[in-house]
């Protein structure tokens, strides 16, 4: 019967490759936007702007507790996935 139903849906063959893709894209797109990677990056070089005196306090401590928010945010994410799975 596998056959036969290969045989019967092969229209449908493009359909399913782009419905593959589609979803490829998307999980991709989420690893990228729940990765915490970038948002450490962005907190050493905030770091590097107040020890060379770009920035001042104020502003590291208010871009600062952004990222810090966003990666609390992202580990809170990461938990409920592990959780859920």
């Amino acid at each position: 019967m596998g056959l036969l139903t290969q045989l019967l849906t092969l229209p449908l063959a493009p359909v399913r490759g782009t419905v593959w893709v589609l979803d490829q894209v998307l999980l991709t797109a989420e690893r990228e936007y729940y990765d915490p990677a970038p948002v450490r990056a962005e907190l050493a070089a905030l770091e590097r702007q107040l020890l060379d005196g770009s920035i001042g306090p104020d502003e590291f401590d208010s871009r600062e507790d952004e990222l810090l928010d966003r990666l609390e945010w992202l580990e809170a994410h990461r938990q409920r996935l592990r959780t859920d799975s």
